[in-house]
């Protein structure tokens, strides 16, 4: 079970009460007080561990809480800490505070470990209150409280590429095709309920991380369908691909526009990502109308047809890529990157979107 959100609350431990004791010893005549400390009580932590990808393992409105410390002990021995609570967490998730939605924490590197909430310090001994004027005092301090926060974990997935489509349109197929995700695949749409994250290995040591989202009909950022469940999972990406079905019922511009509109109204940060088309599903369209349907695309968007590519786009096909991923060299944020037909089936300019996708993930990186 894939959960992304969660309210919590969590409290550090209390601090060990203080002893009261006397120094009882043969041949030791009125011993002084020697009652020990109590312990601290147990801190908070929270840890970014690669190893798990989602907080279904937190139950809804479950209490953490850290071990108390143990009391002190006579011989003023100082009671045992109480050993701290490790709350883990995949990489993404951002700790806030139910009361007022700040972002407390943001969990991004794995073995990250903060410390959240300090235990109470344990309560003194009374051999701390011995003086010339009492020399037997009969009281200790209590251990201090915990502390007790009320928390929400919001889980935003990391990835450098994010799939967004409607229904239906090939998100699932294409990241199965080109990445080591293994989503459900099927021909209806809503076939992917959850987020799904894949590597995409370019080369033996190059790689980058592409996720899929349920798809995004009109007026997915006012709550319609799933996709403003799961948008916040593609607001750290900086590039954005848009799947855009050439065998779809749906016109050409009204995807293109629908799509764009709901990105730019969920985030406005987003809606200026760097950004990519592929035109899915050459693979069922009659090869006589792509070439008619991908100009008139490109009439849409204001761009023309590349004569030439370093990434093998077949020439059998319009195509459209700038001539560079950097805007320092002449990149035009405001126009897509790359416009390609492909057919994940087919495996039609496939290895060519992995490179080109890969050249506008690097710009990001150097």
């Amino acid at each position: 079970m894939f959960t992304d959100s969660v309210e919590l609350t969590v409290s550090s431990g209390k601090g060990g009460q203080g002893c009261v004791a006397f120094r009882r010893e043969k041949f030791v005549l009125n011993g002084g007080p020697n009652g020990g400390d109590g312990g601290k009580g147990g801190d908070i932590w929270f840890k970014c561990d690669n190893n798990t990808h989602t907080l279904s393992h937190f139950q809804r409105r479950m209490h953490i809480k850290a071990d108390g410390g143990v009391p002190g002990e006579g011989s003023n021995c100082t009671g045992k800490s109480g050993a701290k609570k490790i709350i883990v967490v995949p990489p993404g998730t951002q700790i806030l505070d139910t009361d007022t939605g700040d972002v407390l924490f943001d969990m991004l590197t794995d073995g990250e470990e903060v410390k959240f909430i300090v235990g109470g310090k344990g309560g003194l001994g009374n051999t701390h209150f011995k003086s010339s004027t009492n020399q037997r005092p009969t009281y200790s301090q209590p251990g201090e409280k915990g502390e007790t926060r009320s928390i929400k974990l919001d889980l935003k997935l990391i990835a450098d590429v994010g799939l967004v489509g409607f229904p239906n349109v090939g998100k699932s197929t294409l990241i199965s095709t080109v990445s080591n995700a293994r989503p459900e695949i099927a021909n209806y749409e809503f076939t992917t309920l959850t987020p799904k994250l894949g590597q995409v290995n370019i080369g033996d040591f190059e790689s980058f991380v592409m996720a899929d989202i349920p798809g995004i009909i009109g007026g997915a950022h006012e709550g319609k369908g799933l996709g403003i469940q799961f948008l916040r999972h593609i607001e750290r990406t900086k590039t954005l691909l848009y799947m855009v079905d050439l065998a779809s019922y749906r016109d050409l511009k009204e995807q293109i526009e629908v799509l764009k509109d709901e990105i730019a109204s969920f985030s406005e940060k987003l809606g200026e990502s760097k950004y990519a088309i592929a035109l899915t599903r050459v693979d069922v369209v009659p090869p006589d109308e792509i070439s008619d349907l991908v100009a008139g695309f490109f009439n849409l968007l204001g761009i023309e047809q590349s004569k030439t590519n370093e990434f093998n786009f077949d020439n059998k096909m319009p195509f459209f890529v700038q001539d560079s991923a950097d805007e320092t060299l002449g990149y035009d944020r405001t126009l897509p990157y790359l416009v390609a037909p492909i057919s994940s089936v087919s495996s039609k300019n496939i290895e060519a979107l992995k490179y080109s996708l890969f050249n506008l993930v690097q710009s990001d990186r150097i």
